[in-house]
């Protein structure tokens, strides 16, 4: 997968369709290139550095598990939240797994 790290492809994804989780939110959007792109944000909101990186190493993680899941000519970010440090971490790829079949129907009903 292709790691988005300019802002202005992470602006571009957060106007998309998103779905939330207590651990995360899930923003997609549509893109020209094949491969699927992923981002990852957690503000400083969300507790102190280490605990940022703590929460971002596990939804690395998450995304990893659900590779095969994200579709192809598709960007998206995940918005780390403070129960991404809490929750177990079968439940964190079950919720991730759930959410992406989520956006992409969003997407689909928000056009009709």
């Amino acid at each position: 997968m292709r790691r988005l790290k300019k802002r202005a492809e992470f602006v571009r994804v957060a106007r998309g369709s998103r779905v939330g989780r207590s651990a995360f939110s899930l923003q997609a959007g549509d893109r020209d290139i094949a491969e699927p792109g992923i981002g990852f944000t957690v503000t400083k909101q969300t507790g102190n550095s280490p605990q940022r990186n703590r929460i971002r190493r596990r939804l690395r993680a998450a995304v990893k598990a659900c590779e095969t899941a994200f579709q192809p000519s598709h960007d998206y970010v995940l918005v780390g939240r403070r129960e991404a440090l809490s929750i177990p971490f079968d439940r964190l790829v079950h919720e991730l797994g759930g959410a992406i079949p989520k956006v992409h129907a969003r997407k689909k009903n928000d056009a009709v």
